[in-house]
């Protein structure tokens, strides 16, 4: 456990480190500016006449100052710490600048890979460990996985990067790994659990199929992820992180005593997932009703 704090500390570390500078512009270019003297009218009589005629007369100088020989500028080396970054990233803050030879722009893509890497380990932690703190460890491992998904796009965004495999293994590796703690937990908790699960699991099967078959029209941007997507997510993870880290012993007659402790904390978990389940039908039947012009045929 102490080193799953130590890696989650680095890696919020990294987050807090990023400089938020703003970039600044080049600067604007002298312009020369021609000046202009202007001569007031002069008033001409014409002998022994009363009639005056006014003849304004305007003239104009142009001043133009010579242009000055200007010497080439010339371009700052980049940095290794900005290598491979897009022409939006920010500039490098303490750990970039500290470790400028670590491939900074492959970050996001190896926080992907190590939530990949975390379905097998949170497998072997949840059936092997014989640990008395082992669910705490399991909510751990799952917590800090989820977190990666947060991390991996903020950098992305931030460094202005992305790569054709980074944006296809994302959205899998998330599925992947809610879809076994919902699998592990259905089977240490039965029906309480598996119900929720089934309605999740079908929906993220449905939702796939749809992106899929729309991406195959042309339509794909029609059923891009939304806010309620999002939502989902973030409180499905939230709430298996908490019935992960429940200890061994809950039943489902446990919520009709006055919950204390782990049965309240469980009891917390189950609203939330069971809510997580009513927002994944919800945003899903809005992925639906965007594409049903096209699933009708009419588009």
């Amino acid at each position: 456990m102490n080193l799953s704090h130590r890696a989650f500390l680095f890696v919020l570390g990294i987050v807090a480190s990023s400089s938020t500078a703003a970039s600044f512009g080049t600067p604007l270019s002298r312009v020369q500016l021609n000046k202009k003297v202007l001569v007031k009218p002069t008033f001409h009589f014409r002998g022994g006449s009363d009639e005056v005629e006014a003849a304004a007369v305007s003239t104009e100088l142009h001043a133009e100052t010579p242009e000055q020989p200007t010497e080439p500028i010339a371009e700052e080396p980049v940095s290794k710490a900005m290598l491979n970054m897009g022409p939006k990233a920010t500039q490098p803050g303490f750990l970039r600048k500290l470790l400028p030879s670590f491939p900074w722009y492959s970050l996001p893509n190896l926080l992907t890979y190590a939530r990949c890497i975390a379905i097998p380990g949170l497998i072997v932690q949840f059936y092997m460990s014989q640990s008395p703190d082992k669910n705490i460890a399991s909510a751990l491992i799952f917590a800090i996985a989820s977190i990666t998904d947060y991390l991996d796009g903020f950098l992305a965004r931030r460094w202005d990067i992305c790569s054709p495999f980074g944006a296809f293994l994302d959205p899998v590796a998330d599925k992947l790994m809610v879809s076994t703690a919902l699998i592990l937990l259905a089977g240490k908790y039965g029906a309480v659990v598996a119900l929720p699960s089934s309605i999740i699991l079908a929906r993220e099967i449905a939702v796939s199929a749809l992106r899929e078959w729309m991406a195959s029209r042309g339509e794909r941007d029609s059923v891009a992820v939304g806010w309620q997507g999002k939502c989902k997510t973030a409180l499905t993870m939230l709430s298996l992180s908490i019935v992960l880290a429940v200890p061994d012993g809950w039943t489902l007659a446990s919520t009709v005593k006055p919950a204390v402790g782990w049965d309240l904390v469980m009891n917390i978990g189950m609203i939330m997932l069971y809510a997580s389940a009513v927002l994944t039908v919800t945003s899903g039947s809005v992925y639906f009703k965007a594409a049903a012009p096209v699933l009708m045929g009419k588009k």
